[in-house]
């Protein structure tokens, strides 16, 4: 905000794409601990733009994805969920 009213910047790294892998380091690194710390590691998304974090974790998994994560998904063997909302 700059003058009371909403600049539409982004204060510090927007949680999208490759920043939701920089804000869980980072969140993890406050903790002290690393994702490699974790012998398990799980993520699930619908959406491409996570594709950066999904390949970080040891057990991704696509869940209704859209076309472009569905392919990456199938490409990589990774599970896909498909749930009826």
């Amino acid at each position: 905000m700059r003058d009371g009213r909403f600049t539409g910047e982004f204060l510090g790294t927007p949680c999208f794409r490759e920043g939701k892998v920089t804000r869980l380091e980072e969140w993890l690194a406050a903790r002290r601990a690393r994702l490699a710390d974790f012998a398990v590691s799980r993520f699930y998304s619908d959406s491409i733009n996570d594709a950066p974090l999904l390949e970080r974790v040891t057990h991704p998994v696509a869940v209704n994805p859209d076309a472009r994560l569905e392919r990456l998904a199938a490409e990589r063997n990774w599970p896909i969920l498909r749930m009826r909302l």
